[in-house]
């Protein structure tokens, strides 16, 4: 069997001294590694197999290559997706097939941050995974099936690993605690602070804990207190990549809460990404988008506010014009809700988009010169404001022969409820005439 390696000496960050160096220290992701558990399958029946490990920053990816190594005896290349190109791919390449020949063992290259590598990159390793020679092993904090290229997550399994809780947390911090603070008496509100502000991060937590270290040495102090936290560690954000699933997923679960008509959901998300860095004005545009998309003309009120609000924060900036945006936030959540029109646009759409090109009716076209009037343009048109209740009843718009469409069906809810009253009146006097003329 081959030795637990040593642990890394003082100086190195707590982060790397406290790294698991067995699968039963790893803290969290036991539906992966508890008993019966894929990777736990995976380490005691030796299959070594390729794998993309998907999730959140601090959640033990990294932990998980480097455990595969060590259980497998295999050579660990690492690589780092935002530094490396094809030209340590092949270097990687040339070390495993050096380590195969000399030794017959396994090679696991890890590529951190996989979701970087261009398509090039990524096909440049997969005939060696293929072949065997590599093991690859992919982390990175992006949807896979967006960012990987298909034949790369055909030949490797997804594994999705999630944030550590509360509890898990807690557990890290206790074994960490007794390693780094040592006499250091740390109050269970300073303690639920620190593993409030790791926000589900283990990497995080142990940083936190080093400086609180680094803190209480040079303070002079033997207790820690929640004051105490608050003035050593700078305020932790919980940010997220802008352009990262995070971030979508967060604008989602907005959009989802306003269109459900939950004002209060709809303002944790929104101070959830204002927390987070989201740009306010990426967010106001969001807002204008679900007043069309989601209230639309049952309350068009809606769309007005929520460009006034955008308005509001262009003049007031941050922090706030932010309020104008809570306040569009939760009208639009409590207005009443039609995506009528949203629906209708898109069919129209799409019917146009495979149909041919009819052309207008001549009734229907200007005729502003007298070529065009002798040719019959304009001929037999109505004037609507001539017709009794300013309507032409029998008239069609449509181009001729065009089948008969009702893509518009407003809803009962909000104005629409009058626009559906108003059409149905209309249709009943194109019923009577189409009668008058039968």
């Amino acid at each position: 069997m081959r030795a637990v390696p040593a642990r890394p000496g003082a100086s190195a960050p707590l982060a790397e001294r406290m790294r698991p160096r067995e699968l039963g220290e790893l803290i969290g992701q036991t539906h992966l590694v508890g008993p019966g558990k894929p990777l736990n399958i995976a380490f005691t029946s030796g299959q070594l197999h390729s794998m993309i490990l998907w999730g959140p920053p601090g959640v033990g990816k990294t932990t998980l290559a480097r455990l595969m190594a060590d259980a497998f005896d295999a050579d660990f290349i690492a690589l780092s997706a935002v530094f490396a190109g094809v030209r340590e791919i092949r270097e990687a390449v040339a070390r495993a097939e050096a380590t195969r020949a000399a030794s017959g063992r396994q090679t696991i290259l890890f590529v951190d941050e996989v979701h970087r590598f261009n398509k090039a990159q990524q096909d440049a390793f997969l005939p060696y995974v293929e072949r065997g020679l590599l093991t690859f092993v992919g982390a990175t904090t992006e949807n896979p099936s967006f960012e990987l290229n298909s034949a790369l997550l055909s030949r490797a399994t997804v594994y999705v690993l999630s944030p550590l809780s509360a509890e898990e947390l807690g557990e890290l911090f206790d074994r960490a605690a007794r390693q780094e603070l040592g006499a250091v008496q740390v109050s269970e509100p300073a303690r639920a602070r620190l593993i409030d502000l790791a926000d589900g991060d283990a990497r995080r937590l142990l940083n936190s804990i080093e400086q609180i270290s680094t803190a209480t040495q040079a303070a002079g102090v033997s207790g820690v207190d929640e004051s105490f936290v608050e003035h050593t560690l700078a305020r932790s954000l919980r940010r997220f990549d802008k352009g990262g699933d995070v971030f979508y997923d967060q604008i989602s679960a907005l959009h989802k809460s306003v269109r459900g008509s939950s004002p209060d959901a709809a303002l944790y998300w929104l101070c959830r990404m204002f927390d987070g860095g989201a740009d306010p004005r990426y967010l106001a545009r969001r807002i204008v988008r679900m007043a069309w998309e989601d209230v639309g003309l049952a309350d068009p009120r809606a769309a007005r506010l929520a460009l006034d609000a955008a308005e509001t924060y262009e003049r007031l900036g941050s922090p706030e014009g932010e309020l104008a945006l809570a306040e569009a936030v939760i009208y639009l959540a409590v207005a009443a809700k039609s995506n009528a029109g949203y629906v209708a646009y898109n069919a129209a759409r799409s019917f146009v988009a495979g149909d041919l090109s009819r052309p207008v009716p001549e009734r229907f076209r200007n005729a502003p010169t007298r070529l065009m009037k002798q040719l019959g343009y304009g001929k037999g048109y109505r004037y609507a404001h001539d017709e009794a209740e300013a309507y032409a009843p029998g008239e069609t718009y449509f181009p001729d022969g065009m089948p008969r469409v009702e893509w518009y069906r407003p809803v009962a809810r909000g104005l629409e409820a009058r626009i559906a009253e108003k059409l149905a009146q209309l249709h009943e006097l194109d019923r009577r005439a189409q009668a008058d003329d039968d």
